[in-house]
C-alpha cells in the first residue's frame, strides 16, 4: 500500500517525490527525517533545486490559513462583544489590487484583509512571487496544493475542494487527483516510523540482563 503511487505510473515519479517533500515539510507537520528522503528522491528523479525550493516555500505559506480560519471568527466575535475594528481606508495595496484585477482573489481572503490591508497585501504579494515564478506548470501546483490541505495534518476543506476544481480546470485527471490523495494517506507510516524504532530499543532494554 505504501508503495503503491510510485509503481502505479499515474503521476511521474518527480512529482511524486515533491508531494512526499510537500507533505513532510508542511508547517504543520515539520518531519526532519521524511522531508531530507524525499528531497533526496526528488532531486535524484530529476527535480531542480528551483522546483525543490518552490515546494517548500509553499509549505510555509500555507499558513495562511490561520487567518482563514481565525479572521472570521475575530469579526463575529467582535461584533457580538459590539467592538469596532479601527478604519482601515485608503490604504495602498496594489498586491490584492492586481489580484482582483485578474480574477485571482479569495473571497476567504476578505475578512483579514478587512482586519488588516497593509499586511495582508504584503502576503499577498510573497505569495503571487511563488506562485507566479513559472517554476513549476500550473497543473503540478494545483495537485501539490492539493496535498498540502488534504494532508492529515491539515486537513482544510476549503483549499482541498478549491484546488480539486482549479487541478481539473488546468488539465489533471480524476486519477491523478486520486493519486495525491493516496500519497497524503501514505504519509501514514510516518506513525510506525517513529514508534517502532522506539519499540524496538524498550524491548531490547526489557530483555537485557538486569532489565526491570
Amino acid at each position: 500500500m505504501a508503495t503503491n503511487p510510485w509503481r502505479s505510473g499515474v503521476l511521474s515519479r518527480k512529482l511524486v517525490e515533491l508531494i512526499g517533500v510537500a507533505v513532510n515539510a508542511a508547517c504543520t507537520n515539520l518531519n526532519p527525517e521524511g522531508t531530507r528522503r524525499h528531497i533526496r528522491g526528488a532531486l535524484e528523479a530529476g527535480a531542480s533545486k528551483e522546483e525543490v525550493l518552490f515546494v517548500l516555500k509553499c509549505a510555509s505559506v500555507m499558513s495562511i490559513h490561520s487567518c482563514s480560519l481565525g479572521a472570521p471568527i475575530l469579526l463575529e466575535e467582535a461584533k457580538s462583544a459590539h467592538a469596532v475594528p479601527s478604519t482601515k481606508s485608503g490604504l495602498l495595496t496594489p498586491a490584492c489590487d492586481r489580484m482582483k484585477a485578474i480574477g485571482q482573489w479569495n473571497a476567504a481572503w476578505d475578512p483579514f484583509y478587512a482586519l488588516d490591508p497593509v499586511w495582508t497585501d504584503e502576503f499577498m504579494a510573497t505569495g503571487a512571487g511563488i506562485y507566479g515564478s513559472g517554476v513549476l506548470p500550473a497543473k503540478e501546483i494545483e495537485l501539490l496544493s492539493i496535498s498540502f490541505d488534504a494532508s492529515y495534518t491539515h486537513m482544510y476543506a476549503p483549499g482541498t475542494r478549491r484546488h480539486i476544481r482549479n487541478a481539473l480546470a488546468a488539465g489533471a485527471t480524476i486519477e491523478e487527483i486520486m493519486e495525491v490523495l493516496k500519497l497524503c494517506v501514505v504519509q501514514g507510516v510516518q506513525a510506525c516510523n517513529l514508534g517502532v524504532p522506539i519499540l524496538a530499543e524498550e524491548m531490547a532494554r526489557l530483555a537485557a540482563p538486569g532489565a526491570g
